[in-house]
């Protein structure tokens, strides 16, 4: 597969959009505004929640404390001003929460998956099963469809599905097929993974990093939810596959060949990669590890990955080679940490996230939390699955939202009786699956145009399973309240 050579298509449609730390600057100001108004309070009733990092606010106990005090424009020693945040915002937590230790633990996880993707194993693998099956579609639709949704749910993958809609939508046109199918088993299945994941580094991991949530907690039940989105999806997908080839006959056309086979090694790398993941399961599960350990075990991935991508003896895979891939991939996870420092940088502005010290964060909360008041906890909790859906259509980064919103959404939560956990299920569900429609993705976009289909085509397809998929996404945010899911 030669998607060195493929041109990505433009997305321009994307180019109004405001990039997200644009978003985060624009907002610091009217914070800044709003607090020299706005007098700060505090709730009197807080208590740690038994065995996890949460806190209980009773609502009743807020109080105004203090007055409301403009934020100077600098602020030397040390104290918060608008031209200190950037640092203040990189600086806050310790290696055990964010943003500090949450900014270390994704460059190291950006490093080692850049060394994966630069070893070649993850392509040659799957294109390997595409030319095995290409004439099998009752196998390979299914088959396609999983394999992207765990690169969906495992490190995020997204724009990387572009040069794969190249490949297969000349492939499956000699099947009779059309370029929705091939968007279908791919960019569809990597969102519904993305949206579903149990560790997916740009959502979850910084949502939970965020809302002061152990990464990968929760994961049984996400485990559960991916598996059954992704039948679902996976069956829809080959439903409308065999549909068209029902309509249309196949061609006699060439078989599509490999450039690069495939060989022992690029399979022994895939059995790294899902040997990592086991061991962060068990990990996690059964030792309660946490950030440093989770980077220690990725680090592993990617150096066993190197070492294995050298022995191999490919063209490139030399050992600088592979050191440049750790610090590229760290690099590409660089804004991520930018836009984490950035939105941490917004709540320091507000006052910090304390419940019994007096900020204008606490204020904010409780007028929020009080014109909710009486909503039952599942109504509340499918409220926020429909705020993130909206916002998703203004910043479709999955890493900006969790951001820009799970710190006011994971306390929110807890006054209004919908844990953490909850609040970041409907994140995750209300950012991953919208993805899917936004035509603000630049993603989409080129997707689309790598298929050949145009968005209103896509959307008036599109939007029957956006139905479905976001009443499943209810069905499991309100379920989740019901089973005390935390």
């Amino acid at each position: 597969m030669q998607s060195s050579e493929i041109a990505t298509p433009d997305p321009s449609p994307s180019r109004s959009v405001p990039d997200t730390l644009l978003i985060i600057s624009a907002l610091a100001v009217l914070m800044a505004i709003a607090v020299a108004f706005i007098t700060p309070g505090k709730f009197a009733q807080v208590s740690t929640v038994e065995g996890s990092r949460q806190v209980s606010i009773a609502l009743e106990s807020f109080e105004y404390s203090g007055e409301a005090q403009a934020v100077p424009l600098f602020a030397p020693g040390g104290n918060l001003g608008i031209l200190n945040l950037p640092f203040e915002g990189l600086v806050s937590g310790d290696k055990f929460g964010s943003t500090v230790g949450l900014a270390a633990f994704l460059l190291i996880l950006g490093g080692a998956f850049g060394v994966l993707m630069r070893s070649g194993a993850i392509d040659r693998t799957l294109t390997a099963f595409v030319l095995r099956y290409q004439r099998r579609a009752i196998v390979l639709i299914p088959g396609l469809f999983v394999l992207f949704s765990l690169g969906g749910a495992i490190f995020g993958m997204s724009e990387e599905t572009i040069p794969f809609v190249l490949l297969l939508t000349p492939i499956f046109r000699r099947l009779g097929l059309d370029g929705i199918t091939a968007i279908l088993v791919t960019f569809v299945a990597t969102q519904i993974g993305f949206a579903t994941s149990w560790m997916n580094p740009f959502s979850v991991i910084v949502a939970q990093g965020v809302s002061g949530l152990p990464p990968l907690s929760g994961m049984e039940l996400r485990i559960a939810m991916w598996a059954l989105f992704t039948t679902i999806g996976a069956t829809l997908s080959l439903r409308y596959a065999l549909a068209q080839m029902r309509a249309a006959p196949l061609s006699s056309g060439t078989e599509v060949t490999a450039d690069e086979p495939a060989t022992g090694f690029d399979y022994a790398i895939l059995l790294t990669l899902i040997g990592t993941i086991a061991w962060v399961g068990w990990g996690v599960s059964m030792h309660g590890y946490y950030i440093p350990e989770l980077a220690a075990q990725f680090f592993t991935m990617g150096l066993v990955t190197g070492i294995i991508a050298w022995l191999s003896r490919r063209a490139g895979m030399t050992a600088n080679a592979l050191t440049e891939a750790f610090r590229d991939g760290a690099a590409q996870l660089l804004p991520v940490v930018l836009i984490v420092a950035a939105a941490k940088a917004l709540i320091l502005l507000l006052g910090g996230t304390d419940p019994s010290v007096p900020s204008v964060m606490n204020t904010l909360l409780y007028s929020i939390a009080h014109a909710l008041e009486g909503l039952p906890a599942s109504v509340a909790a499918w409220f926020m699955l429909l705020v993130q859906s909206g916002i998703n259509f203004l910043v479709p980064s999955g890493s900006g939202q969790a951001a820009l919103t799970m710190p006011i959404m994971a306390p929110l939560g807890d006054l209004l009786g919908v844990s953490r956990q909850v609040a970041v299920l409907a994140f995750q569900l209300g950012d991953g699956l919208t993805n899917l429609l936004v035509p603000t993705s630049a993603i989409l976009m080129g997707v689309l145009g790598a298929a050949g289909v145009d968005w209103v085509t896509w959307a008036r397809f599109m939007l029957r399973w956006m139905v479905w998929l976001l009443g499943l996404a209810s069905v499991f945010v309100v379920g989740a309240v019901w089973m005390g899911f935390s």
